[in-house]
């Protein structure tokens, strides 16, 4: 069996990346941090996986309605990830 699996990944890695990147110009104490991925990891978690190994043809294979689904859904779980981690963040630093 010969198989390309390094050409797979889960396209809401890339998407909830930018996504955290475009949010943290929000949070400038936030830049250079190691929250940052921190906040991707649970926005990810959030998220159900998509597995691709074209962006390019998983895009085109979805409907307009599907892709602004997901985007909205990135965009909740990225806003829950920054408000669930600053808040864990502010509890840390009281106690």
């Amino acid at each position: 069996m010969s198989a390309d699996f390094d050409t797979i990944f889960n396209y809401n890695e890339r998407a909830v990346f930018e996504a955290v990147a475009a949010a943290a110009t929000q949070h400038p104490h936030l830049s250079g941090s190691e929250l940052l991925a921190d906040i991707a990891c649970v926005a990810l978690n959030r998220l159900p996986p998509r597995y691709i190994r074209h962006a390019v043809d998983f895009s085109f294979y979805l409907s307009e309605k599907e892709r602004h689904a997901i985007e909205v859904a990135i965009t909740e779980a990225v806003d829950f990830a920054f408000q669930f981690v600053l808040a864990r963040t502010a509890m840390k630093a009281r106690n």
